[in-house]
């Protein structure tokens, strides 16, 4: 069979490799019978992380052991999405995580499965920890290789011995002389590098590759967090192509690099060509996913630019987000991670940004509630809660508990908790008991839902010494109700959330797009108990992202529609629709161009069991279209098959 060339790639790479023997010889004790069952790779960006992995899988293989590397980039944050990754990986079609353990287990004698940019799936973390890792074979090692390193639930008892931390630092001066040798850098030039990239292996690679293509170039020692930094923006302006130099500004103002995205961002330029010169070059990584530039790499000419011509960064990232929204809406279940991610990456506001992507070190675990966590959770919900307050979250904690979580601290104890339900799985006798509960199913009747779409009530969360005002704990209740949000989709249609303190949270929650519930507010104890409300839309998860992300870059998602207020907006007035119309509306709306049959508008608006014609789609078209007035051109017909939303 013929090399592929990737084969030739990772060849390549691997017989450029230099130095790092110590922690080669780390990972190679995975192999030994008694060697570590869990290794972290953890260093800052640029530090080698991945050259690492690529050198050991060269080393493994050889020694008849089977290498499944996954790049979590790539990956959604879920257990579906891991398990349809590693499943499609190792060939299988597992649907629980001891199916594919099974099946990964069978591979060989000796199985290592290594997860590269780690610090992209903290939000499953606990899940791997929990549940898929111990329930691998007695054959199977894996490595994490990410910028963090283990959290605290990896460093608990039961781990000692079996989890081992391995921090990359710099290259020694032996080792940074052998890859400037490697990269045909001169002695003299080589002494000047290493003066100024003090080990680290991107930035030796930036500046052999600034020096070598251009002679005498001056080298500007920094500080070692600045050296990558300095470096691109050198190797930027040192481009002297004005396209791959707009290429690279426009690739780094986006999580990756795709055609359609260059075609977008650079509608003067050949996107193809684009895409080739990007790829050519020494920080850019090309994947199934697209092109990667180096996270650092990335960071500092996006920063530059973000600085130097705001305008121009703003422009980028409005051309792509128009780009990624109209694909999000026909893109598969597979692969609506990857756009979610895009999308993500483009939000720069700092609430979401660190809610699904937290860039801090990790000093607490959440994870499900145990029993024996009874006495921490109730001392909490005394503490903090008036009588019948505590007595109502009580119920809870009774009668659903594996609607708790707990956070943990470094030392295993419980230093906060979250409760978190769907309405729909709870008995109704339970949500009539609590009166706030009570209160979110009364919403739920007066403003139903389309079929299958679905809700969370975030019942509480309670912080062991700040209650629910912000703190790094909450923090980290949020970034596990996000898995939760990753879960559900594209079903989640709402998200509900009970607090006290309005001042402190009342203008967040605005601008993430909380609404009070338009009914009188829970009163116990004395205590007003404030309900909102997030309704995402039918695009769920992604169509929230994407008005944040919209609104953040100045732009009007849509002139005629207000899905969260359920109205129309015409030439600045504000029409109501009914639930039905606002339905119909935003099904079309979010399918702009697209064909909606009247069969696909009775099944995913009325519901599957709907009995009655089809002439109730056309007789809403009309009310919508008076409505609509001057704007009523925007719903076409398609003769004989249903209707198309257009905007003018």
């Amino acid at each position: 069979m013929a090399r592929l060339l990737s084969d030739l790639l990772a060849q390549r790479a691997a017989d450029t490799f230099v130095g790092r023997e110590a922690e080669l010889e780390v990972l190679r004790q995975t192999l030994e019978p008694d060697g570590p069952l869990v290794v972290f790779v953890h260093g800052v960006a640029g530090i080698g992380k991945s050259s690492l992995l690529e050198a050991f899988s060269h080393q493994a293989r050889p020694q008849g052991a089977t290498v499944v590397r996954l790049d979590c980039r790539a990956i959604e944050p879920t257990e579906r999405g891991f398990l349809r990754e590693l499943c499609g990986a190792i060939g299988c079609d597992a649907r629980t995580a001891s199916e594919a353990a099974e099946r990964l287990g069978d591979l060989g004698e000796r199985i290592v499965l290594a997860l590269d940019t780690y610090e992209v799936f903290r939000l499953l973390d606990t899940w791997l920890r929990q549940v898929f890792v111990p329930s691998l074979a007695a054959n199977v090692r894996v490595v994490l290789a990410g910028r963090m390193p283990p959290g605290p639930g990896w460093l608990a008892p039961q781990w000692h011995g079996l989890c081992r931390s391995l921090l990359l630092g710099p290259l020694s001066d032996e080792e940074a002389t052998a890859l400037l040798a490697r990269a045909a850098v001169g002695e003299q030039d080589a002494q000047r590098i290493k003066r100024v990239a003090r080990g680290h292996p991107l930035a030796l690679e930036l500046a052999a590759s600034a020096v070598t293509e251009r002679k005498g170039l001056a080298l500007e020692e920094a500080v070692i967090q600045r050296v990558v930094e300095e470096l691109s923006r050198m190797y930027l302006s040192d481009v002297e192509d004005p396209v791959t130099h707009r290429a690279l500004e426009a690739a780094s103002a986006v999580r990756r690099g795709t055609l359609s995205l260059l075609r977008a961002m650079l509608p003067d330029v050949a996107p193809q060509d684009a895409y080739e010169r990007l790829r050519a070059l020494p920080f850019v990584e090309s994947t199934r996913d697209g092109l990667h530039i180096h996270d650092a790499v990335q960071e500092a000419v996006s920063g530059a630019l973000r600085a130097g011509d705001p305008t121009r960064y703003r422009d980028l990232r409005r051309a792509a987000w128009r780009q990624l929204r109209s694909e999000v809406r026909t893109a598969g279940l597979s692969e609506l991670w990857r756009y979610t991610a895009d999308i993500l990456y483009l939000l720069e506001n700092p609430v979401l940004r660190e809610a699904f992507f937290p860039t801090g070190s990790q000093e607490v675990t959440v994870e499900p509630a145990r029993s024996q966590d009874d006495e921490a959770i109730r001392a909490i919900a005394r503490r903090h809660e008036g009588i019948k307050g505590a007595e109502s979250l009580m119920a809870w904690w009774q009668r659903v508990p594996e609607s708790f979580s707990v956070i943990r601290d470094v030392n295993g104890a419980v230093a906060g908790f979250y409760c978190m339900f769907d309405p729909a799985t709870v008995s109704r006798s339970f949500l009539d008991d609590d009166p706030i509960a009570r209160s979110v199913g009364a919403h739920l009747q007066a403003e139903p839902m389309p079929r299958g779409q679905r809700a969370l009530l975030i019942r509480r969360w309670l912080d062991q010494e700040q209650g629910e005002q912000p703190s790094p704990n909450q923090a980290a209740c949020w970034l596990d109700c996000k898995r939760t949000y990753m879960e559900m989709r594209p079903h989640l249609r709402r998200v509900y959330g009970t607090l006290n303190d309005m001042a402190t949270y009342g203008a967040t929650f605005q601008k993430l797009g909380f609404t009070a519930i338009p009914r009188p507010q829970v009163e116990l104890d004395g205590r007003t108990y404030w309900i909102a409300v997030l309704d995402m839309g039918s695009a769920s998860v992604d169509g929230w992202l994407s008005r944040l992300v919209g609104a953040e870059l100045g732009i009007e998602e849509s002139d005629l529609l207000d899905a969260a207020a359920g109205e129309l907006v015409l030439e600045g007035q504000r029409v109501r629709l009914t639930r039905l119309e606002l339905a119909v509306m935003d099904y079309l709306y979010q399918r702009e161009g697209k064909l909606a049959t009247r069969q696909a508008l009775l099944e995913d608006v009325w519901g599957y069991d709907y009995l009655g014609g089809s002439n109730v789609v056309d007789a809403v078209i009309r009310l919508l279209r008076k409505k609509l007035g001057s704007q009523a051109a925007a719903i076409e017909t398609v003769t004989g098959m249903g209707y198309r939303f257009r905007r003018g």
